[in-house]
């Protein structure tokens, strides 16, 4: 591993670098906060396909795309005398030692739950109104869901025991199970957003993360399929005129794959 005079070069490189392309590239001059957002957003996404694929040859590389988005903004904040990098870090900085009085106070906590607990008190001292506040409004429902979900249990707002979320949920599925016999498609979305909303509640107590853990079925569903349309075009097959019977030989081969 490189040392701290090391990194700091490294990143010192990376901020000189900005600097030239933000003077003479034609791209880099055009680029404001708006214009960048949205490469950020996939830029995030792609660190975190690199995460779950475990690949950490990827994962070093999109951190390093996210990091050079962190330097452009920065760089702009700077051009309207706003806030530089270094802002940015004593901002960070303060933050994490004003909301870590355990390690740089008198504070004593027990556990991780203490610490989640300390960390959204200390937030509505700060000035926050409602500890929900720190979820993104454009956050995908299903970590929104989670996210609120771990935001209220911070202060407490929580179910004491795993039984009692599954008992809920069951409650939820029997609610949306009458919806459906009744036939009202409004009524039924709601149930089932209410279903959602428990099953991720009951992950969390389990310790799974319901977006990694989806996303993961999403990639092997996709890699199962992809089996199986290369098998239907090994016999110069098209899917759409195979049975049921027929895919499922393949789609159960794909399964010990």
């Amino acid at each position: 591993m490189n040392s701290r005079q090391n990194q700091l070069k490294a990143f010192d490189r990376l901020l000189t670098i900005m600097d030239e392309l933000r003077e003479q590239c034609p791209w880099d001059k055009k680029q404001t906060m708006e214009t960048l957002r949205h490469l950020t957003i996939e830029e995030t996404y792609e660190l975190g396909d690199a995460i779950l694929d475990n690949d950490l040859e990827e994962v070093k590389k999109e951190l390093g795309d996210v990091l050079l988005h962190i330097v452009f903004y920065s760089k702009i904040g700077s051009e309207t005398n706003d806030f530089d990098i270094a802002d940015v870090c004593n901002e960070i900085c303060e933050k994490l030692i004003n909301r870590h009085p355990h390690i740089y106070g008198d504070v004593k906590v027990q556990n991780e739950d203490d610490v989640k607990r300390n960390w959204e008190n200390l937030k509505l001292k700060e000035g926050k109104k409602s500890v929900l506040e720190g979820v993104p409004r454009s956050l995908p429902a299903l970590v929104k869901a989670n996210r609120i979900q771990e935001k209220v249990a911070g202060v407490g707002f929580d179910w004491e025991k795993p039984e009692q979320v599954w008992e809920k949920l069951q409650e939820e599925l029997q609610e949306f199970q009458e919806e459906i016999i009744v036939g009202n498609k409004e009524a039924m979305e709601s149930e089932f957003g209410d279903v959602l909303f428990s099953m991720v509640n009951y992950a969390r107590f389990l310790d799974i993360n319901p977006e990694n853990a989806l996303e993961r079925t999403n990639k092997k569903f996709s890699k199962r399929f992809q089996y199986l349309e290369k098998k239907a075009k090994d016999l110069n097959k098209s899917l759409k005129d195979m049975t049921l019977a027929e895919m499922d030989v393949f789609w159960e081969e794909a399964k010990k794959l």
